[in-house]
């Protein structure tokens, strides 16, 4: 039943399927290393031969003798809609092959190694904490061309092109120097969650100014809650997201895109000054030092014990907490207080992007076989199998149709449609610098505990991100929009 004011499960998933990407969100977690010694250009990476017998059915050519390896990021979405699902639908394409799955949470630890030996799998989902720097792989050409992919007739209707099957930044963000390199899968929203049944047990209203926030942050003292917390180890970029998107929220996203361009005293500019010192006031207040020698699971717990309110994080954690979740709370989503009086984007907008990184190797045993893979997983039935299993979207227009979603999706998506065209962009400097990425999860950690100022976190950070710009042997990005 809708109830007066909501829009249909039908109604928001046509609504993120068609207009939730128009600003263009940035890609997902794109940090940690990747190989030694990268250069400022691609090198040229061994062409993804097609075969000669090649059909709508099998456009690649795969070999359905050649084994394929697979490696999955154990971490929100487990590793069961690959091992499950999407595998299964491979060897159910090409009978008697043989798929060697992998999950892990090292992905960085792991995988390094093998590309520096170049033993490599031949599709990598390139997520988490020690996620691979996918513009060094680029060029170092480990990374396949997936143009090819997105030209391939869909699984679904082979009149119609991949490309034509997925929300438009998908395109948009797999692109790294130019060449359509990455393909982000999941549709992701970033913002501040809380417990919906804890504030109607309270009466407490969602806080649409900072003013608000604050009060509602001494209402909670009082009862020995915590009104914000994020995690301190394994997870310090979720509040670097968060104090990012804050930036843009008092400045607009011509700041973050000024970031990730390296434009001179970028990290300097006044929005993003008045976020830093906005939530470091809001973790001296009313924060717990103790969170920082917290990972995200162990936070996330504790706000299941409401033990705290806010929690900066995405939508996967939904799925990633339904073992531990009680019955008592139910995950919504709550865009960033007004900040300022004069903030660019009004209360309500909130960050929409594409994630969850998929890459196949250039110099892989069967790079065919893993286009292939990525294709079964563009298909609506892996598709919406992946949301079955995960409880989250996809990048696929229509899979999840009918679908029976999450108390904290649907409110993602009604957040997403009362957000319209102000949706927050991401900050893509997360995968094209991955060692500016690194030093900024760093110091977050350091302004946050108040053991320096907001302006010596905006100086250092300019300071790192100048030596990037002036460092040669570092490939540039830019981005318009």
């Amino acid at each position: 039943m809708t109830h007066p004011g909501e829009i249909t499960r039908r109604q928001l998933l046509r609504r993120i399927g068609l207009t939730a990407f128009v600003a263009g969100p940035g890609a997902g977690l794109l940090s940690a290393c990747a190989t030694a010694g990268t250069g400022g250009e691609p090198s040229a990476a061994p062409s993804t031969s097609i075969a000669a017998s090649t059909s709508p059915q099998n456009p690649f050519g795969v070999d359905a003798k050649k084994p394929l390896e697979v490696v999955i990021f154990s971490g929100g979405y487990s590793d069961a809609y690959a091992k499950d699902l999407h595998e299964e639908l491979y060897k159910k394409a090409f009978p008697g092959v043989t798929v060697k799955h992998t999950a892990t949470q090292q992905i960085g630890t792991q995988l390094r190694p093998r590309f520096v030996g170049g033993d490599v799998p031949d599709v990598l989902n390139n997520s988490g904490p020690e996620s691979m720097d996918l513009a060094a792989l680029a060029a170092e050409g480990h990374l396949a061309d997936l143009s090819v992919l997105f030209d391939a007739p869909s699984v679904d209707d082979p009149a119609k092109k991949v490309r034509d099957t997925v929300t438009p930044a998908v395109l948009d963000n797999a692109l790294i120097n130019g060449k359509d390199l990455v393909l982000n899968y999941t549709v992701s929203h970033r913002a501040l969650w809380y417990n919906a049944k804890l504030f109607e047990s309270k009466q407490w209203a969602v806080p649409t100014t900072w003013a608000e926030f604050t009060a509602l942050g001494e209402t909670a003292k009082k009862e020995g809650i915590l009104l914000f917390a994020y995690p301190g180890q394994k997870g310090p970029y979720y509040q670097l997201w968060n104090v990012l998107y804050t930036a843009a929220k008092i400045g607009g996203n011509q700041v973050i895109i000024d970031l990730d361009n390296l434009v001179d005293n970028a990290w300097n500019a006044e929005p993003v000054k008045q976020a830093v010192a906005a939530w470091a006031d809001i973790q001296a207040k009313y924060g717990d030092k103790a969170y920082f020698g917290l990972d995200h699971t162990q936070t996330q717990v504790k706000q299941l014990q409401n033990k705290l309110l806010f929690y900066p994080v995405g939508s996967w954690v939904e799925n990633e907490m339904a073992k531990d979740k009680p019955m008592d709370f139910e995950y919504a989503i709550a865009p960033i207080p007004d900040v300022t009086g004069s903030d660019k984007m009004p209360y309500g907008a909130i960050q929409v992007g594409v994630g969850e990184n998929f890459v196949v190797a250039a110099k892989g045993k069967n790079p065919q076989g893993g286009l292939e893979y990525l294709r079964i997983m563009l298909s609506k039935e892996g598709a919406r199998g992946f949301t079955e299993k995960t409880q989250n979207l996809t990048v696929v227009n229509g899979a999840a149709e009918g679908l029976d979603l999450p108390a904290g999706l649907m409110s993602a998506a009604r957040a997403q449609d009362k957000a319209g065209q102000n949706i927050i962009t991401d900050a893509r400097f997360e995968g094209w610098y991955k060692e500016l990425f690194d030093y900024g999860t760093e110091q977050i950690n350091v302004v946050m505990a108040g053991r320096i100022t907001p302006e010596k976190f905006c100086a250092n950070m300019q300071k790192k991100a100048d030596g990037i710009k002036k460092d040669d042997s570092v490939a540039k990005q830019t981005r318009n929009q």
